[in-house]
């Protein structure tokens, strides 16, 4: 099983390892293959920073997740072409989410969140 973090799970597993739920944290350790973090997470965070909504070192957080050996997933073709194709929930639009969820199907991958109205989107996302 591939797994993806979400944003906030990413942002903890670095920053704020004490907010990680320990099934997080036993899926992560106990993986097999690399652990993906989106660079749809890292836009994310850009804007979060440049708006003044995210206090962090960006510079910084890109290095840590190298050396924690997790792998940065690209924003691809296929992947935005997926997102065209997801369902429209009135109380969940965040284009960041729904381009997770889209890589989590197209890829496969299992996409950990902690946002439990992900849960929507189907079995590539498990909710902790």
């Amino acid at each position: 099983m591939r797994l993806l973090l979400d944003t906030h799970l990413a942002l903890w597993w670095l920053i704020d390892s004490q907010r990680v739920p320990a099934e997080v944290r036993e899926l992560v350790e106990s993986a097999t293959d690399p652990v993906a973090i989106s660079r749809a997470s890292l836009w994310e965070m850009a804007i979060k920073i440049s708006i003044g909504k995210l206090k962090i070192d960006l510079p910084r957080f890109v290095k840590m997740a190298e050396a924690s050996g997790f792998d940065w997933l690209d924003i691809k073709t296929e992947h935005l072409l997926t997102v065209a194709t997801l369902p429209n929930f009135e109380d969940h639009r965040d284009p960041f989410d729904r381009l997770l969820v889209a890589q989590s199907l197209t890829e496969p991958l299992v996409l950990l969140t902690s946002d439990a109205k992900l849960a929507r989107y189907g079995s590539t996302v498990r909710v902790i």
